[in-house]
This record gives C-alpha cells, sequence and structure tokens, in this order.
C-alpha cells in the first residue's frame, strides 16, 4: 500500500472506531483491547491533531473530562490517606482503560497506571497548541485539577508500566509522561508549583534511572535508597526524548541509551524489551515508529525513512496495522500460547495507525 493510501486509511480507521462520546476503542475486533485507554487515546489524539483531523481529537479530551470530572471526592479521599501515612490498596487508585462511553473499567486488569494521566495532559496541551482553543482549559478544568493533583502527589508510586507489566517498580518512561504533563501544563498557564514539580521528577529520573551512562527500564527503592531494578532498556525509553522532552534527543545518556535498544531490541523493526513474551515478542509497529521519530528528530532521515516504510509493509490489503509481527521472536514458543488464548494480535490496532501518522508527518 502506498503512503498516502495508508495515511487516508489511517484516519479512517481511527475516525471509524471513536464511539460518539470521543473515546478510542484500542483494537476494536480484540476483545481484550475493546476499551479506550488514556495513554493510547492521547497519542491517537495527537495523531489525529498532526492530521488536521483537530474536531476528533477535542472529541477525545472531553472524553477523558466525562470520565474524571465526577472523581473529586475519589482523588481527595486517596490523597487523605497518603498524607495520614495510611495504607493504599492498588484497586483504590484510578483505572487505566475505560469503557468507550466513559464508564469505570471494573474487571481485573492491570489498572495502576500513571502513564497516561501525564500524557493527556501533555496531549491537550498540544491540541491547545496547535488549534488555538484556550477555551477548553475553563471547560475541562475540572478533571485538569483532579489530574494534577492526583499526579502531584503519587508521582513516584510504584505502578504497572506502560505494557501493564512489572507493578512494583516506578518506570522512567511513565515518569517521562508525567513530567510532560506538569511541565507543558506548567508552562500553557504559567504555574510554578507544575513546573517545580516537573523539575523534581527531571532530577529524580537523572539521579537514580540512569547505569552505565544509559537509561534503564525500571527502578526500585531498597531501604531508603532508589536504584536501577531492571537494568536492560526497554523501546519505551524513547519517550523521554520524543516527545516528553525530559532530555534532548542528542543527550549522551539518551544516545547511549538508543545504542542499547538497537544493540538488543532492533531487527527489521524494534521489540519492546529483551524478556519480552507477549505473543513471543515480537517487532511492534507502534515502537518502530516512535524510532523513526527519534531517528527523524535527531535529523537522520534515511533511517526514519527506512522505519516508514517498514510500518507501511505490514499494513494488509484494507490498510489495517496490527500490534506486532510474529518475526525475530524472542520466546517463538510462547507464541503459540497467546494464539491459542487470545487469537491472532490485535488488528488493528489504532496507536499503531496512529505512531504511523506521527512518523509521516515527521518527515514532510
Amino acid at each position: 500500500m502506498e503512503r498516502e493510501q495508508l495515511i487516508n486509511s489511517s484516519i479512517s480507521i481511527i475516525k471509524l472506531n471513536q464511539h460518539p462520546s470521543g473515546g478510542y476503542a484500542a483494537s476494536p475486533l480484540f476483545p481484550p483491547y475493546s476499551y479506550s485507554w488514556l495513554r493510547d487515546g492521547t497519542f491517537i489524539a495527537n495523531a489525529m491533531d498532526r492530521s488536521m483531523e483537530t474536531e476528533s481529537a477535542e472529541l477525545f479530551y472531553r472524553w477523558v473530562h466525562l470520565v474524571l470530572k465526577d472523581k473529586r471526592s475519589r482523588v481527595d479521599a486517596l490523597i487523605r490517606k497518603q498524607e495520614a501515612k495510611e495504607w493504599i490498596d492498588r484497586s483504590e487508585f484510578f483505572g487505566t482503560r475505560y469503557h468507550l462511553d466513559g464508564r469505570d473499567d471494573l474487571s481485573e486488569w492491570g489498572h495502576f497506571q500513571l502513564d497516561g494521566y501525564g500524557a493527556w495532559l501533555w496531549g491537550l496541551t498540544e491540541h491547545i497548541r496547535i488549534t488555538g482553543h484556550t477555551s477548553l482549559l475553563k471547560e475541562l478544568r475540572e478533571s485538569i485539577e483532579i489530574t494534577v493533583d492526583y499526579l502531584m502527589t503519587f508521582w513516584h508510586f510504584p505502578n504497572f508500566d506502560c505494557w501493564e507489566e512489572f507493578p512494583d517498580y516506578v518506570h522512567p518512561a511513565t515518569l517521562a509522561c508525567v513530567y510532560g504533563g506538569l511541565k507543558a501544563l506548567g508552562e500553557l498557564e504559567n504555574r510554578p508549583p507544575l513546573l517545580e514539580k516537573a523539575d523534581l521528577i527531571k532530577k529524580f529520573i537523572m539521579d537514580h534511572a540512569v547505569y552505565e551512562g544509559r537509561f534503564v527500564k525500571s527502578i526500585h527503592c531498597l531501604g531508603e535508597v532508589w536504584q536501577p531494578a531492571l537494568n536492560g532498556v526497554d523501546a519505551s525509553l524513547l519517550w523521554l526524548a520524543v516527545p516528553f522532552g525530559v532530555c534532548e534527543v542528542n543527550d549522551p545518556i539518551m544516545l547511549k541509551t538508543v545504542q542499547a535498544i538497537e544493540a538488543d531490541l532492533k531487527h527489521g523493526g524494534i521489540q519492546r524489551y529483551v524478556e519480552d513474551r507477549y505473543y513471543g515478542g515480537g517487532e511492534w509497529l507502534l515502537l518502530t515508529a516512535w524510532y523513526g521519530w527519534y531517528q527523524a528528530e535527531l535529523g537522520h532521515r534515511e533511517e526514519a525513512q527506512r522505519c516508514l516504510d517498514w510500518v507501511t509493509s505490514k499494513a494488509d490489503k484494507l490498510g489495517r496495522l496490527p500490534e506486532q509481527v510474529a518475526e525475530s521472536l524472542r520466546d517463538p514458543s510462547s507464541h503459540p500460547e497467546w494464539i491459542a488464548k487470545w487469537g491472532e494480535p490485535a488488528l488493528p490496532l489504532l496507536w499503531s495507525q496512529a505512531m504511523f501518522l506521527v512518523l509521516s508527518d515527521s518527515l514532510k
């Protein structure tokens, strides 16, 4: 499929799978993903903004408001428990995914994830920057402030990573989302407390999440000392540079991190992390697009174009992009187990379609 055809198909697929209230179905034909995530949804909305489909993006941010606006008493109760040093069970925190109509998802899932809450603040400010619709700040104020209070209090708590795994650790990619959201809103509204918290989070990352000159997948606290827990790299560490700007794309620590990603996780596409066993640990389209986006920002257009061509080659005749492809599997023996459990990997994955759009836009 040609690039322009796939751009048009991706936009159509995303719009077709957006609920009237604004939530994006992560993957409409894959039952475990028939929900809307704040994290995935924000990156999908940002891709739509970059594709001049700003009404779709704005509808998503109104959907987040629908989800969060009535949670003031809940966040206040959580903050009181934290101030009183009372135990908080993971189930008490906000969810990571919601039904498309905005209802809470009460199923068993790795729900305590902070990345989506930081990401949506970042995405909203990007939307306002692109559209000039500053009136949204007033319209969505209640959900914005609920999110701010939530993140300002719990940013350093161990929670599930962006792959919904490793709940007992703190993850630099998650911290990057929180940093990006607080910093973007703080700058937009000139709010020093948010900027100070963002600076604190950046310092925390630089002080505790660097090992042998590069970023690590996860960290944890032993006694009162923070140190690397999972010393390997994860492709989501790209987020520290693009789009959240914890460091510049050419920062020596980032460059060394990307070198490790290339050595450990790069084939034709990019894998998640070395120990990945989900569907055998294949190559992910959204991460390959992200790596291409990073390379484009670094000025390496030829490698970025190669990534775009690789992602494009994985589209089916309908222009649908999957979550991952079963190439260079890290654990081939686990692949049939997942097929038996859930069927083939998610197709289409709206996040894959979105990151294809972002990479395409970055190469204009």
